[in-house]
């Protein structure tokens, strides 16, 4: 009996022993190489001269780390649009008509993010082009004014109140006829799926517009036209993130004469009430530059090597007995190959939030993403979801060559600090 418990009390401690001994070429790697020392010095780092400490980004597209790094074809698009001077409504018209041979909706605009695109949405339907209404906004006396949320609130739904918009809640599918009403102008959701669909024989029956909101939708890039195939009115995708474009552009796609309105009520028209979330020469082309890089990009090589990169996090952190992984790709957001990070918690004596904060507070800094940790949101959305467990999740996307082994050491040394510590 004792030769049995002797077995089953080994089991774990082999596991970890024949783990570490797969990520050994990974240990000589990292021995030959000083990454810590190299971050942010082969191009220089204007950050650290205003003593900013730069970051390895693990947790994925979010704003509040900068987005996604600028592809190579967008970086040189805005470098070229910086040298010469434009007529601004000339060039949104060019990238509206481009826009829509791409994504085959009937036309386009750049706009300064995703968030701007729906506050624009929202002028767009409120004015259309009316100059005395444009100038109205976002007084909305005398105009049909409800934004109806089928999908109820999100973190962004200020953007539909700055032009004027009054937000009626439809939380499920089964509420959206009973929401719209006679001072509806628009209905607004995050749905991507086949719920899009089935909202839109609702609104075409009413007479009302859909936006969709898409904004990390892409990649993969069907997504891009998916949503014109279906007949939606609108819809918005981020350029900072998935698109790898400008972090401060993003687009509105839909029908002719509502992105007509879009841009009336946006820069360069001076007086228009979104004319503050300005887009500059260099976001619109270098947006289109992104646009026409995904449009032939090869996805499929392309997570090859975002899994690879998860997959050597992975390996280095399962040689931490207790640990251990899974690699998984979201599906309809943020669409990368994401490792979670798994342990119990009680027996290491450190939570996912302890975690977290010991990536970030040591040298080279590194976020990683909490599942219910995002510290850019106001308190009163901080509240976990009923049922939600929090996870430790590394993004493949937003991780530079290299970077994948100092995660992973990182994680490795902190889960095994804890462990030692607590046991």
């Amino acid at each position: 009996m004792s030769s049995i418990v002797s077995v089953r009390n080994g089991a774990p401690a082999r596991r970890a022993f024949l783990k570490l001994l797969a990520a050994t070429p990974l240990f000589a790697t990292m021995a030959t190489r000083s990454f810590a020392a190299g971050i942010g010095k082969a191009a220089g780092n204007p950050y650290e001269k205003l003593g900013i400490r730069p970051l390895i980004n693990a947790r994925g597209t979010y704003t509040y780390v900068g987005g996604a790094l600028e592809l190579p074809e967008v970086r040189r698009a805005v470098e070229l649009a910086s040298h010469q001077f434009v007529d601004m409504f000339e060039l949104q018209q060019a990238a509206g008509r481009r826009l829509a041979e791409i994504s085959g909706a009937e036309y386009g605009m750049v706009t300064s993010g995703a968030a701007a695109a729906m506050s624009t949405a929202v002028a767009a339907v409120l004015a259309g082009t009316d100059p005395d209404k444009i100038w109205q906004l976002p007084d909305t006396t005398g105009m049909k004014n409800e934004v109806v949320m089928l999908g109820g609130r999100n973190a962004f739904d200020n953007a539909l109140r700055l032009a004027g918009g009054k937000l009626v809640l439809a939380p499920t599918q089964a509420d959206l006829a009973g929401a719209i009403g006679p001072n509806t102008c628009l209905v607004y959701t995050t749905y991507r799926d086949e719920r899009v669909q089935e909202a839109l024989k609702v609104t075409k029956a009413k007479g009302v517009p859909l936006l969709v909101d898409a904004s990390s939708s892409v990649p993969p890039f069907e997504n891009f036209t998916k949503f014109a195939k279906w007949g939606v009115d609108l819809y918005c995708i981020s350029g900072g993130k998935g698109l790898g474009g400008p972090q401060c552009s993003g687009l509105l796609l839909g029908r002719k004469d509502l992105i007509e309105a879009g841009m009336a009520n946006s820069a360069p028209w001076e007086g228009a009430v979104c004319r503050a979330m300005k887009v500059g020469k260099e976001e619109i082309m270098g947006i289109l530059a992104a646009v026409e890089y995904w449009a032939k990009a090869d996805l499929n090589a392309l997570n090859v090597v975002w899994r690879g990169r998860v997959e050597r996090v992975a390996k280095l952190a399962e040689t931490v007995p207790g640990v251990t992984t899974v690699i998984h790709t979201p599906v309809g957001s943020n669409s990368y190959p994401t490792l979670t990070v798994n342990w119990d918690e009680a027996a290491f004596g450190m939570t996912v939030a302890q975690c977290v904060e010991e990536l970030a507070a040591g040298t080279p800094r590194i976020e990683a993403l909490s599942t219910l940790g995002n510290r850019s949101l106001i308190p009163p959305l901080r509240k976990p979801k009923p049922g939600v467990v929090n996870k430790l999740e590394v993004v493949s996307m937003t991780l530079q060559p290299g970077e994948d082994l100092i995660v992973g050491r990182r994680i490795r040394e902190v889960l095994n600090k804890a462990r030692k510590s607590h046991a």
